[in-house]
This record gives structure tokens, sequence and C-alpha cells, in this order.
């Protein structure tokens, strides 16, 4: 699997990498990876809810049909909120955290290109928040990174070539509008906010917030 073998290239040992192929969609996928992996580790500390996607069926803005409206929803949104269901208990026990990836595309700026998964990032958002103040009062911290744009397999998953990918990144990443230190982020750039809101060391006092990762 690759993503298993990048993390083992990275350094970790590989008996210290736990893999599940699931769809986050899928109720019994959802509940195999939570039991699988306090299965594997005997306990849950952490939970990053990662998985997105703006799923259009070709189609642009408010044309993309009400499957490809509800096929967001439900990867965007509902997986992070029954994933948080299952895994409640576990964190709770831990008293863990949970940090949960949105986008700048959720904030109060309308958008025409992409409205559906706008949508559901701004519902991740208040999801966030609500979770927060109900999980702190059992020690569990709820907290979310919302990134500007960042050079991932995402638009290629979404149907481009890597050619109009990279095209679009480098349109983004010249334009200081949408970057002002004109250049796209990098995913470890994120992975380190992700690492620091789940490091109660160093964040312990941080409840319910989304922070912008924008450049």
């Amino acid at each position: 699997m690759e993503t298993h073998d990048k993390i083992v290239e990275a350094g970790a040992p590989d008996d210290h990498v736990h893999c599940i192929i699931a769809d986050l969609t899928v109720a019994d996928d959802r509940q195999r990876i939570v039991e699988g992996t306090v299965a594997k580790w005997g306990h849950l500390d952490i939970l990053v809810n990662n998985a997105g996607a703006s799923i259009t069926y070709g189609k642009q803005g408010f044309e993309a049909n009400e499957d490809a409206y509800h096929k967001t929803m439900d990867i965007n949104l509902n997986s992070v909120l029954q994933l948080t269901n299952l895994a409640r208990p576990y964190l709770i026990e831990s008293k863990g955290e949970i940090v949960n990836v949105s986008s700048i595309s959720g904030l109060k700026f309308g958008n025409v290109l992409a409205p559906y998964y706008a949508i559901s990032k701004a519902a991740l958002d208040q999801l966030t928040r609500s979770l927060a103040i109900d999980l702190i009062e059992h020690d569990v911290r709820v907290n979310g990174v919302s990134p500007g744009i960042v050079k991932t397999n995402f638009m290629t998953n979404e149907g481009m070539t890597k050619e109009q990918s990279d095209k679009v990144y480098d349109f983004f990443g010249k334009e200081k509008s949408s970057c002002p230190r004109r250049k796209c982020g990098e995913p470890n750039e994120i992975a380190n906010v992700i690492a620091f809101l789940a490091d109660r060391r160093l964040s312990s006092f941080i409840i319910g917030q989304m922070i912008v990762a924008d450049g």
C-alpha cells in the first residue's frame, strides 16, 4: 500500500504502522477502522478526520446533481460525525484529541464553483465547534485546521490530468490574493498544524478552534 510504504520510508518502524483500507461512507467500514485500531493498539488517543472530496460528476457549481451533493456531504461531514461517535468512548477513556481537516472554502465567502464542497466544510466547522463544547466535559479536545491551496492529489482524484492540476496550483501559487506568500502549501505544513493541535503539551488551551493555514 502506497501510504504504508511512504510512512515506513519516512522512518516509522513497520510494526508501528497499521493500515486499514476502507470506504468512510460505509458504516461497517467505519466501525472496522475504529475497532481494528483499538484491537491493534489497545487504546485510541487521537482521531484525525482528514478525508475530503468535491464530487461533481463533471459538472460545475449548482449544475452538479443531487447525488453529487449527498456524496460530498457523506464524505466530508457525515463520515466525520459517525467516526467521532464510534471513537467517542475510547477517546473519553484516553482523554484524547480530535482534529478535523476543513478548508478555507468553508469560511464566510460564497463559492459558486464548488458550492457543495463549501457547504460541507462550513458545516464541518460548526460540527467541530459543537463537538468541542460537548466533549471537553470529558476532557477530550476538538479542534480543526482550514487549509488554503495545498499541493496534493486532490484535483487529479477529481478528474484533472496532472498537467491541468499543476497549472491550477501554479496559478493560485502566484496569485497574491489567494496566497500572499506566492507559494502553494505543502502537505507537511498542514500536518505540522495537525500535530500541534493534537499535542496537549503545546495547545492545551485551544478548544473548538479552526486554525486557518492559507499562506
